[in-house]
């Protein structure tokens, strides 16, 4: 987690205030957007640690109109607050899981997908968030600039949300066959190969998915989260 707040500031840092304002990976929204939201992400997953420091239910965000509210008032706040607002919230939440007790950490939470976890499983659903969106806000990043344990560790985290028996079936094979996975869904599994980084991008619907399937078409997959 800590590594992937210091990979997002480092993108939000070589990000010019102007380009904030233009578009991201993710359609639209803008800079302003996305910083915005992983700003209120922090904030969101601090109410989680509260929630498992004290057991009083603390939900991430009071409805997802809020969330959606949340980021877009937010994406209006000059460059220089919204980039103080991305720093001090991620400080705030490394602040407040280090303080939580072994007890603290096998409390159960909820996300904002509605999954019941332990709140051992906050630092991931940051790491997450800030590693992934720092490629959305800087183009000149790709999947194979991140820890190899942590795209490894995200492609079996989708694989398993995907399997969902909704999705089409997938034998994936990444680096030559180097990791395999298989993902159950409709139909007979259809092979994709690539590397690693393509594997990851194809799986999580970002750009520069270099990946092909020997048996035809690789088939498009709806949103991840």
């Amino acid at each position: 987690m800590d590594e992937g707040t210091s990979v997002f500031l480092d993108s939000l840092a070589r990000i010019e205030d102007d380009a904030l304002a233009g578009p991201t990976a993710l359609p639209g929204w803008t800079g302003r957007h996305l910083v915005a939201h992983v700003a209120a992400n922090a904030e969101a997953l601090v109410n989680l640690a509260h929630w498992a420091a004290t057991g009083e239910e603390t939900p991430m965000y009071s409805s997802r109109g809020q969330r959606n509210a949340d980021i877009e008032d937010g994406s209006r706040r000059p460059p220089d607050e919204l980039r103080r607002w991305a720093a001090a919230s991620s400080e705030r939440l490394s602040s407040v899981l280090r303080a939580l007790t072994d007890e603290q950490w096998s409390r159960r939470v909820r996300t904002a997908q509605g999954r019941e976890v332990a709140a051992t499983e906050i630092p991931w659903l940051r790491a997450r968030e800030v590693m992934v969106h720092a490629l959305d806000l800087d183009p000149t990043l790709t999947f194979d600039d991140l820890p190899e344990g942590f795209v490894l560790a995200l492609v079996h985290d989708i694989v398993a949300r995907r399997s969902n028996g909704e999705q089409p079936a997938l034998a994936l094979a990444a680096d030559g066959g180097r990791h395999v996975w298989s993902m159950p869904g409709r139909d007979q599994p259809i092979e994709v190969h690539g590397s690693l980084d393509g594997v990851a991008a194809y799986l999580a619907g970002r750009p520069g998915a270099d990946v092909t399937s020997p048996t035809g078409a690789v088939p498009d997959l709806p949103p991840w989260l």
